[in-house]
């Protein structure tokens, strides 16, 4: 007979096996569950990190075709633009077979280049699923383009570019930045005037002979005198001309006196107020490197320093109201037809205006003699032979000898006109880059206002003026990306 002590073992054996009750069992379904988690986890963080490796790549080679493809564009650089980018790709470890085309269109004024680089990377994760290699790519493609430019160069020629060799240092800054923008495949495409400038503007007869001017002396005049200078064709400028860029063809400008205050003995006329010899009067709109640099070294110190009034004629040139004089101007054959119908619209995309604007100092005092004392011929030519402060203080009483000259110019008033004239040329458009030159902080305070930014503003001193002129120049050569 069985042993009945074993029977309900049996039955619990029996009911556990039974199939209603397996299947609703429940024990070791999570373990399951998470390791296929894990494993799905493990796949999606294996795909991640192969295309995390993917991306880092390509940026890295997107980063370095770019680079190259700048270097490539540069109308300087003498190497082929293919052999450049190759040789950018061998030199940053990218082997430069990744470099697949280089496509090269170049002209008169422009070199683009596009390159296309590709790579193959192999995965270390993703083969698993079949994908064995993922492809890394870059375009990159940059040009280089010199498009029409209008370029004004403002030059400080006062007495203090005496000191320290300045002035030498600054015909050689001066005459590599003529050099490096006007190459012979820049031909009709860049315009450059010079504006020298001390106590005041020479606009020379080319400008002045075509402006309404009131004749107060014959120095530059139709029928000067016998023994007396040529073409001192200084014009006062109204202070409200200095809220604008444009020249007022409307206006008639008052002939500066020409007299000399500051002095060192009884006859010394060599620093009139108005800079008088024929080298330090405007050059307008040349296309002429070895002209500007002849004229440019000619110069000598000069009297005292008005800045503002340097930045006005400089920036009227780059103003659309000097397109009748250049027009008149060309077709007299006193600057190349081609720039006949310059300074283009502010509204042209394909013209860029710019000053470079150099001071060794800052604005000063400037006098005027009374018009009492100067208001005949007999007086001009007194003036022009005698120095004026030399004679007032010989023959005047010194109680009386304020009634004989004014003070046109405080150096403070100086600095506003500046100012008002800096702004009204940027509200334009112009681009100023401003360079000071062994300058006292207030200088070189007025210099960096007046700068298109910062960036614009150079302080140097002793030769590092022409690092200074050619970075200007390099700029204006403008290198972009345009992919």
């Amino acid at each position: 007979m069985p042993n009945q002590s074993r029977i309900p073992h049996a039955r619990t054996f029996v009911s556990w096996h039974h199939p209603k009750r397996f299947l609703r069992a429940e024990d070791g379904a999570v373990t399951i569950f998470a390791l296929f988690m894990v494993l799905i986890m493990l796949m999606v963080g294996g795909i991640g990190a192969d295309l995390m490796r993917n991306e880092m790549e390509r940026t890295r080679l997107q980063a370095v075709s770019d680079r190259a493809v700048l270097a490539a564009a540069d109308l300087d650089q003498t190497l082929t633009p293919e052999d450049v980018v190759r040789d950018y790709f061998a030199k940053s470890g990218i082997p430069a077979e990744y470099v697949s085309k280089v496509t090269v269109e170049e002209g008169l004024n422009y070199r683009t280049v596009q390159v296309d680089a590709s790579a193959s990377m192999q995965t270390q994760f993703m083969h698993m699923m079949g994908v064995d290699r993922l492809t890394v790519a870059g375009r990159s493609k940059a040009e280089e383009k010199i498009a029409k430019v209008e370029i004004s160069m403002v030059l400080d020629i006062s007495g203090s570019m005496a000191n320290n060799s300045k002035l030498v240092n600054l015909q050689d800054a001066a005459g590599v930045f003529i050099d490096t923008v006007l190459k012979p495949e820049n031909q009709d495409l860049i315009s450059v005037s010079v504006v020298p400038y001390s106590e005041h503007v020479n606009a020379g007869p080319l400008i002045a002979s075509r402006l309404n001017v009131n004749t107060v002396h014959q120095f530059g005049g139709a029928a000067p005198w016998a023994g007396a200078p040529s073409g001192v064709n200084c014009l006062e400028m109204p202070e409200s001309e200095f809220n604008s860029v444009s020249l007022n063809k409307a206006l008639w400008y008052q002939q500066v006196q020409h007299f000399q205050w500051n002095y060192s003995s009884a006859y010394d006329v060599t620093n009139t107020v108005c800079p008088q010899y024929e080298y330090e009067r405007i050059i307008p709109l040349s296309q002429n490197a070895g002209y500007l640099k002849q004229q440019i070294n000619k110069y000598q110190p000069r009297a005292g320093t008005s800045i503002f009034l340097g930045l006005k004629w400089g920036a009227a040139m780059l103003d659309p109201s000097f397109a009748s004089l250049s027009n008149s101007m060309a077709a007299a054959g006193n600057v190349d037809a081609v720039f006949g119908n310059r300074p283009a619209a502010y509204t042209d995309p394909e013209t860029l205006k710019t000053v470079i604007l150099m001071t060794d100092g800052q604005n000063d005092r400037s006098y005027r003699i009374d018009s009492s004392v100067y208001a005949n011929e007999s007086h001009s030519k007194h003036w022009s032979q005698w120095n004026f402060q030399y004679y007032i203080n010989r023959y005047v009483s010194s109680r009386d000898r304020y009634k004989w000259y004014n003070q046109k110019y405080t150096a403070t008033y100086g600095d506003t006109l500046l100012d008002n004239i800096c702004d009204a040329a940027k509200a334009s458009g112009i681009v100023i880059w401003s360079v000071g030159f062994e300058v006292t902080d207030h200088g070189a305070d007025e210099m960096r206002k007046c700068a298109s930014s910062p960036s614009h503003f150079f302080r140097v001193e002793g030769r590092d003026i022409t690092k200074a002129f050619e970075a200007i120049a390099r700029q204006i050569n403008q290198l972009r990306l345009t992919l």
